[in-house]
């Protein structure tokens, strides 16, 4: 018995990571399908059928690559970076609210909001460790954008421990039974949706990887595996951010068919902002986390702790 309990979640763990890795691999595979059609043309169509092994030929392709490294670079924080990147946004996925009780843990919620404040670190020491003025600047930017819409998740999330009163995912679900919390919130929906495509570096905010000014910001020295890494996390912190929408805002059966489903039309939303939104001006961009994201998110705060001392003082 000891010993299943040992070999259990180790192979639950692994067979979520596969399945976030595939899932991932068939994310890529969908933006450029959507991007193709949003600008016109057809996305990966040549390789097998209709362009579906697409992200695995990409995958051994990037991986057998020649690994280059710049001369002037601090080789192991350059090494280490996308490695651990990617480390963190695969960890994060533990607080995934499976039923079985598998590993998902009772304060998932804060574990979350470590692994994500973790997350600016490797893309900081990815730019700075590259040497090159461009990768440092879209270090210093996404650390800066990272910092600010932490701010408003975690006060979002804040909001809604006021509400349910535990740090648990579960508690999303026995809470949104009968009614999704987005109709009661939907300024916070919005809110913590474009919050978490800054959080990811996405259009309209992907200022870390800014091609028109930056090359390729905090990446632009890393090739074949590192980049693909790079690319993996980025990827797998969208699956992850869908996934988390649908627990705190659309209910949370992840026994049913419609839960996944809402997760992938989420992602695809991603991909949609993506083709098209133009990219923010910088100083939009904090002032919308500090002027916009903040005012709104404190204002729920107080009107969920309003709501919760009104509920127990009747029940008293």
């Amino acid at each position: 018995m000891m010993m299943l309990d040992i070999i259990m979640p180790i192979v639950g763990s692994l067979l979520l990571i596969i399945c976030v890795l595939v899932g991932v691999a068939f994310l890529t595979l969908l933006e450029r399908k959507v991007l193709g059609y949003i600008q016109i043309r057809k996305g990966p169509n040549k390789v097998g059928f209709m362009g579906i092994p697409q992200p695995f030929s990409d995958a051994i392709k990037l991986f057998t690559k020649e690994q280059t490294y710049p001369i002037m670079s601090n080789y192991i924080s350059y090494y280490f970076s996308p490695i651990f990147s990617l480390f963190l946004s695969l960890l994060v996925w533990l607080v995934i609210p499976y039923f079985t009780g598998l590993i998902m843990f009772n304060l998932g919620l804060l574990f979350f909001l470590c692994c994500t404040s973790l997350g600016v670190y490797t893309v900081m020491i990815a730019g700075w460790s590259s040497n090159s003025n461009y990768a440092l600047l879209g270090g210093l930017r996404a650390v800066a954008q990272t910092i600010s819409y932490e701010v408003s998740l975690a006060l979002i999330l804040l909001s809604f421990v006021f509400l349910i009163g535990n740090y648990s995912l579960l508690s999303f679900y026995e809470y949104q039974n009968y009614v999704w919390f987005l109709f009661m919130t939907i300024p916070l929906g919005l809110s913590w949706f474009a919050s978490c495509l800054a959080e990811t570096n996405r259009t309209p905010f992907d200022f870390a990887e800014g091609e028109s000014e930056l090359v390729s910001g905090f990446n632009v020295e890393y090739s074949s595996g590192g980049f693909a890494l790079i690319f993996l996390a980025e990827y797998a912190s969208i699956l992850f951010m869908s996934m988390l929408f649908c627990v705190i805002f659309l209910g949370c059966d992840l026994n049913s068919f419609m839960f996944f489903l809402k997760l992938a039309i989420l992602s695809f939303m991603f991909i949609w902002v993506r083709g098209t939104m133009p990219r923010y001006r910088y100083d939009k961009l904090m002032y919308l986390a500090w002027k916009s994201f903040l005012p709104l998110s404190l204002n729920y705060l107080i009107f969920f702790m309003g709501v919760k001392i009104l509920l127990i003082s009747l029940l008293l």
